[in-house]
């Protein structure tokens, strides 16, 4: 178990290099100037050229990507002279925007986007999974048919669309619900919940229709095993054989969607904070990309590749508790 924990995290250090490597040289290819849009429409060249020596921008793309490197580990200094900027462990550099730490920014905003995954993993677990289950039990009858019509319509629907569906149907139509606005849960827990239910459905709506195609699919293979045939054939009760021995082996394909999926959104779900206005991680890479501000978008970018990488290894372990046959 050491040995192979040692090489994921190796794999994983691996992965954040490629992507950090890649992200870096898109930035730099591209037409936008990040000094120019810092230094403002009325700089003059000299200003201009004082500003890319201050941002270290005139060095060699090497020297840049290494000094960036070097910063996420132990830090370093932005600029040079009487004006350096002290940038502390783990450097991600500064805003261009803002002129504002990147960690600072990604911490600040981390618990939003946490929130928001965590309720809507929570909502289409229950959902996709449950759905999909009942119908692979009830397979080719008419109760399987409803639930998966219904889960290929939904996942038809664009989360743009079903987000501005609920504002319109719950907040401005009826006023059931406020429109969402983010509360801290250490705050006011029932407004969190209240402020965050709409984002929660809108993203459970589209990813539990995708859990119960997977779960149905996965679990009809799994019932028709024959070790479940072993079970029944020894007079188990229906509930232990679905339960015990069918819903757990069916569940691997589901743990390791859940992973990429789970892991993608603690970094930010870009349309769905747009839309509701919640101030993400997602909403904070929007605002960056608009803006050419290479290194929040850089900082987001390895965040979110961080947490899909961890949440798979993370999903890899839980293969042994989930299924007893990986143990083997």
């Amino acid at each position: 178990m050491i040995a192979y924990l040692a090489r994921r995290l190796l794999g994983v250090a691996g992965v954040l290099f490629a992507i950090c490597a890649v992200t870096f040289v898109i930035f730099h290819v591209l037409p936008a100037d990040p000094a120019a849009a810092a230094c403002g429409k009325t700089c003059s060249p000299e200003r201009l050229a004082e500003v890319r020596h201050f941002m270290g921008l005139d060095q060699p793309l090497w020297r840049q990507f290494g000094d960036y490197l070097i910063g996420i580990f132990a830090g370093r200094e932005l600029g040079s002279g009487p004006h350096a900027i002290p940038c502390g462990f783990p450097c991600l550099g500064y805003s261009y925007e803002n002129a504002l730490p990147v960690w600072d920014l990604l911490t600040d905003r981390l618990p939003v986007s946490v929130s928001l995954a965590f309720g809507a993993a929570c909502l289409w677990l229950v959902l996709g999974v449950g759905a999909g289950v009942t119908a692979a039990l009830r397979k080719g009858g008419p109760l399987d048919r409803t639930l998966m019509v219904g889960a290929v319509a939904t996942a038809s629907l664009p989360v743009y669309f079903t987000a501005v569906m609920l504002l319109y149907g719950l907040v401005r139509l009826t006023g059931l619900l406020p429109y969402p606005s983010y509360v801290p849960l250490t705050d006011d827990p029932p407004g969190w919940a209240a402020n965050l239910l709409l984002p929660w459905v809108a993203l459970a709506l589209l990813y539990a229709a995708m859990y119960a195609r997977q779960s149905r699919s996965s679990m009809i293979e799994t019932m028709e095993q024959p070790y479940i045939r072993t079970a029944r054939a020894k007079g188990l009760p229906a509930r232990i054989v679905v339960v015990k021995h069918g819903l757990r082996s069916a569940m691997t394909p589901v743990l390791t969607l859940f992973g990429m999926d789970l892991g993608a959104l603690l970094a930010g779900a870009v349309i769905t904070e747009s839309i509701f206005g919640i101030p993400g991680v997602g909403r904070l890479f929007y605002d960056a990309l608009q803006r050419s501000d290479q290194p929040v978008v850089l900082g987001v970018t390895l965040l979110a590749a961080f947490f899909i990488v961890a949440a798979n290894v993370v999903i890899d372990l839980l293969y042994a508790v989930v299924d007893p046959r990986v143990r083997n």
